[in-house]
């Protein structure tokens, strides 16, 4: 049972790419030109021209080394003839060639392409011609890939025309041609022309893609082959994102400082205290505290006792300074003064204690 589903998918998958005559729905990838990209016009073995045509890009020829008409012709880009450069341009063309015709599935088309309108996918046609207008519609892609794989040879009458509907790109869109290409007079004609042998474009007919000859010639005609152009995908955007998501901040938070301080925080003190704090004395106290005396006592008490004292005082001896004229001739007098004093005193205070004594 797991066998048969694996295989009921796969058999699912394979019906979801293949689809009928219209077109093919599987996404198909561009083909690589590589350098030949870079050529309107290469040939195998030469380019010639006739009238006033126009190459938007490079001519190049290998391993032939003639291009005729050159002036009149103009040619934009540069002119390689059986260089190196113009030997890688025919290599990479021979790839391009390989892949666009390996291409798989396919859709099998008539003959006739005029009148048709397709999306993109993979054509298989035995021998292509177009009378009228094809119409290619991207289905609003323009990375929409068209590839025909012709077996033979491509044919247009005059005035035949390719347009696109719905944003194609003419850059997705490639011929490949088993033999020869011929675009018939007053054709207008897009995409890229990968032909194994040569390819001619009559008088007037445009082209806006490249035409690219393996082994043959290319012949010109008062023609114009511009550039094909790629268009961008319009579900994407046209340009790459300017800058960050809104979200997320543009650079360093605005917050942070943009430099080094320049300074000290101004908070701080900007050097060491100049001085002692101002509370405590600025020096030693220049004396003894003004409550305390000055000096000894300069003289006796001024009073008397109140009471008669129990016991006769002796009197002592009491140096005093000498404040007059040396030699203490003036202590004489003073002395005697204080004896007769002191026996006067004495005197007193014993008459006193008897009286006292005798009416006790």
């Amino acid at each position: 049972m797991p066998a048969l589903a694996a295989v009921a998918a796969a058999t699912a998958a394979v019906a979801v790419l293949i689809v009928s005559g219209t077109g093919a729905s599987a996404a198909e990838a561009p083909v690589g030109l590589g350098t030949a990209a870079n050529f309107s016009v290469l040939a195998g073995s030469e380019v010639t021209n006739t009238g006033d045509s126009f190459l938007a890009q490079s001519l190049g020829v290998h391993p032939g080394s003639q291009a005729t008409g050159f002036p009149p012709g103009t040619v934009a880009g540069e002119i390689h003839l059986a260089d190196d450069v113009a030997l890688q341009a025919k290599n990479d063309l021979t790839t391009a060639y390989n892949d666009a015709a390996g291409r798989t599935p396919f859709t099998n088309r008539p003959a006739e392409l005029g009148g048709a309108t397709l999306t993109p996918g993979v054509y298989r046609i035995g021998a292509a011609q177009l009378t009228g207008q094809l119409t290619l519609n991207s289905q609003n892609d323009p990375a929409a890939v068209f590839i025909f794989q012709i077996a033979s040879t491509l044919i247009t009458a005059a005035n035949s025309s390719v347009v696109f509907i719905n944003g194609a790109s003419p850059c997705n869109v490639y011929w490949q041609v088993g033999s020869s290409a011929t675009l018939g007079t007053g054709t207008r004609f897009v995409g890229n022309i990968l032909a194994q042998t040569s390819i001619s474009m009559n008088t007037g007919a445009t082209l806006q893609g490249r035409a690219l000859a393996q082994t043959g010639a290319v012949t010109l005609d008062t023609n114009t082959i511009n550039t094909p152009v790629c268009l961008q995908p319009t579900g994407s955007p046209t340009t790459t994102p300017t800058g960050t998501p809104t979200g997320q901040p543009t650079g360093t938070p605005t917050g942070t400082p943009t430099g080094t301080p320049t300074g000290t925080p101004t908070g701080q003190p900007t050097g060491t205290p100049t001085g002692t704090p101002t509370g405590t004395p600025t020096g030693t106290p220049t004396g003894t505290p003004t409550g305390q005396p000055t000096g000894s006592p300069t003289g006796s008490p001024t009073g008397q006792p109140t009471r008669t004292p129990t016991w006769v005082p002796t009197p002592s001896r009491t140096q005093l300074p000498v404040t007059g004229a040396s030699g203490g001739g003036a202590l004489v007098p003073v002395l005697t003064g204080l004896g007769s004093l002191a026996v006067a005193t004495g005197a007193s205070l014993l008459f006193l204690y008897r009286r006292r004594t005798s009416e006790s």
